[in-house]
């Protein structure tokens, strides 16, 4: 990250996509990303569950009462430095868990603070 000027600081916003039932080493995936990343020191990161979508398979997932059960798609999203997303992303592949990533240029900041 840059040097905040004012409060605004320039990273990466980083991505990680998984069905909500996955799991990695006996855990849910994205359970054991939140945690894996706040070991390695990342501030924050949050999981935000899919209404619906589909993926590279072209099968739609939708939210319903029985269907897809555990199907839907979970975004796990951390706003990181160029090192942060490197390590992260590097994490996942030596530890080979599941998942599709992706890395966007992030402007952000803190509003109402002193």
């Amino acid at each position: 990250m840059n040097t905040p000027e004012g409060n605004t600081m320039n990273g990466y916003s980083l991505r990680f996509y998984m069905h909500e039932n996955q799991k990695h080493h006996g855990k849910l995936l994205y359970e054991w990303l939140l945690e894996a990343a706040r070991k390695h020191g990342v501030h924050g990161g949050s999981a935000f569950k899919a209404i619906a979508g589909y993926g590279r398979h072209g099968r739609i997932h939708e939210a319903t009462f029985f269907e897809c059960a555990g199907e839907q798609t979970v975004l796990v999203e951390f706003l990181v430095s160029a090192a942060e997303a490197d390590t992260l992303t590097a994490l996942v592949r030596e530890d080979r868990a599941p998942l599709f990533w992706a890395r966007f240029p992030a402007e952000f900041g803190v509003t109402g603070a002193d």
